[in-house]
């Protein structure tokens, strides 16, 4: 049989690389993180971001068993769930905690909703969110880094002590400098701390054409202007919190944010914008999960309003 006679519904184009060869640089472009991380915090983030991995894989095959549904643990996107949200935990929460999360993130936002492709939210910034309402407490218990790595020895984040020093609370420790920062010597969640490791992760995923950089820099270039022109200081708070880790690896989820590059350009502002509201004017510190979370959810209000119509295609006209 002729095979160019044969007629099948669309995609008629496939690209070689598929769902496994994507996630495959997803972790390995985390894995320099986590290694800074097992550095900076010890031997625990590494149990911890490896509890999150294999629970997450596990909670996904039990389900898609007992559901009855074909295996996709392959394709490795539960085992970049894990790590992203390991990532978005401190060092010292409890692995029956982090089990919640993953539970949450693999079952509760991925799998009820159709398996990969078809979740309307970040499954990892979802499980994050509900577990910071959930334990507030262990969620917010900040490890301090080693010691003899850097001079800064609080176990509050920069965020916090920002936060602190505006509301001119007594007994502030000094803000940390930006090369501490920088290079992750300070308090807060396991992969958030190091920028520098997250930009050459950033970096080797654009290069790989895994991302485009449209997102990330309009989010951070946002929380940079509207920081500054809000009297704020615009380098320390990309420095600060979780702005790098969310820019580059989860407001540039494939499934959660807008496929044309005018999309992710509005994606990436409205986060900076609602980022930098929720860090300056609301009671908690950091507004990145929940930036990212709300922008999911206009995501396909964004598609429909950048998709590109077709030329000469005719108006549908309302009944």
């Amino acid at each position: 049989m002729n095979k160019n006679l044969v007629i099948t519904s669309s995609p008629h184009f496939r690209a070689a690389t598929t769902t496994r060869d994507i996630m495959l640089d997803v972790l390995v472009a985390l894995i320099p993180t986590l290694v800074l991380s097992v550095f900076i915090f010890g031997f625990r983030a590494l149990i911890l971001s490896a509890f999150c991995v294999i629970f997450c894989v596990l909670c996904e095959y039990v389900y898609r068993r007992l559901m009855k549904l074909s295996f996709t643990i392959g394709d490795l996107s539960a085992a970049v769930t894990g790590l992203i949200l390991a990532f978005n935990l401190p060092v010292s929460l409890p692995l029956w905690m982090a089990a919640i999360g993953c539970f949450i993130a693999i079952v509760i936002v991925k799998q009820l909703f159709g398996g990969i492709g078809r979740n309307f939210a970040n499954p990892a910034i979802t499980a994050r969110i509900a577990l910071t309402i959930s334990f507030v407490g262990p969620m917010t218990n900040w490890t301090a880094p080693r010691l003899f790595l850097s001079d800064a020895a609080t176990s509050a984040t920069p965020l916090a002590l920002a936060d602190a020093a505006t509301s001119a609370t007594a007994g502030v420790t000094a803000l940390p400098g930006y090369m501490d920062m920088f290079l992750g010597m300070i308090s807060g969640s396991i992969g958030e701390t190091c920028k520098l490791t997250l930009l050459i992760g950033g970096l080797y995923l654009v290069l790989r054409k895994v991302i485009t950089p449209t997102a990330p820099l309009a989010f951070v270039g946002t929380v940079f202007v509207l920081s500054w022109a809000l009297g704020a200081d615009p380098v320390y708070h990309i420095l600060a919190g979780g702005l790098m880790l969310g820019a580059i690896f989860m407001a540039t989820d494939y499934v959660t944010t807008p496929t044309t590059e005018m999309g992710k350009l509005i994606f990436g502002v409205g986060c900076g914008l609602i980022t930098v509201i929720i860090r300056l004017y609301a009671g908690y510190p950091e507004g990145v999960s929940f930036a990212i979370l709300l922008m999911n959810i206009v995501t396909p209000h964004i598609d429909r309003l950048c998709t590109i119509k077709a030329f000469g295609g005719a108006r549908h006209k309302a009944l």
